[in-house]
């Protein structure tokens, strides 16, 4: 009988290392999968920027995404209307192992397909760091500075 549980001890320890290496194996390949959605035709990170130059921003508060966030139907239909190139522009990053016709390619959103929202690019941030997509972070970081600027321009008249 011990011997029996000394046998399935060593069996289920043998299982769970392969499974801790294959999960580590799994979120280390997704890792380098996102990249900074900063491709020549959809570069996310300079669309952004033209829209805070022009004044296309919501300056919000941290955790107003949840409310802001467009929804699935909402991004369904702006995919029908203007397609996956102009979709793309509306992300930080993307997923190279998913097709580019798939929402599931395009990671971080930071607007509401008409404004840049400071309460996404917090949130693309937040996770970014969590995760360590350190570029993703820093552009992030980057168009909320932006915002900041803009902002304090517009409130002082100039």
């Amino acid at each position: 009988m011990k011997a029996v549980i000394l046998q399935s001890a060593c069996v289920c320890s043998i299982a769970l290392v392969i499974l801790l290496y294959v999960i580590s194996d799994v979120r280390a390949q997704s890792r380098t999968n996102i990249k900074l959605n900063d491709n020549v035709n959809d570069n996310a990170v300079a669309f952004a920027t033209q829209l805070i130059k022009e004044g296309h921003f919501t300056a919000d508060g941290k955790g107003a995404w949840r409310e802001h966030r467009p929804s699935a139907d909402q991004e369904n239909e702006f995919i029908r209307l203007h397609g996956f190139g102009e979709y793309a522009k509306w992300h930080l990053a993307v997923d190279e192992r998913y097709a580019e016709n798939t929402k599931r390619r395009y990671k971080f959103p930071y607007g509401d397909f008409s404004n840049v929202h400071r309460c996404g690019l917090l949130a693309a941030r937040s996770r970014a760091a969590e995760y360590r997509y350190h570029d993703v972070e820093d552009a992030a970081v980057r168009l909320i500075q932006m915002i900041a600027q803009k902002k304090q321009r517009v409130d002082a008249g100039l």
